[in-house]
């Protein structure tokens, strides 16, 4: 069975949740990604922080990204287990609606799925299938 694990980016850096959103805006610049997990001072994972997010709940509403923390922004969590199946991790996907997944071994982060390494699954041909890919697209972008 092909786990969250086999799929997941390991290695996830966190912002941390009292770091300011400009800080979590250079981290993604940085490493190249449009997500940010947070994590608390114990390094459990207690959300996660978009570009977007960064763009329509702080600087659109006139918010200041220096002094906004990341914590303000996290919303509702949704994360997956390192154990649990692809067919798991993409119906959780789809029926959130969610592009990027962080991935958790116990309490801990251990990665995140996006959906490049979904796409790199399917390209390495034993990650992800043609119909669970398919069917994750269908569910992502086409209106019902």
């Amino acid at each position: 069975m092909i786990t969250a694990r086999d799929i997941m980016h390991a290695g996830a850096q966190c912002v941390g949740a009292d770091q300011t959103l400009m800080d979590a805006s250079m981290m993604m610049r940085d490493m190249g990604v449009g997500a940010m997990p947070i994590c608390g001072s114990d390094g459990k994972l207690k959300g996660i922080i978009t570009d977007r997010d960064i763009v329509t709940r702080c600087i659109a509403e006139g918010k200041d990204p220096m002094t906004m923390k990341a914590m303000e922004l996290a919303g509702h969590l949704h994360c997956v287990r390192a154990d649990d199946s692809m067919d798991d991790v993409l119906k959780k996907m789809e029926q959130h609606q969610i592009r990027r997944i962080p991935v958790i071994d116990g309490e801990m982060l251990v990665g995140m799925i996006s959906e490049k390494d979904l796409a790199s699954g399917h390209r390495d041909g034993m990650r992800v299938t043609d119909r669970q890919l398919i069917e994750f697209m269908d569910s992502m972008y086409i209106d019902k």
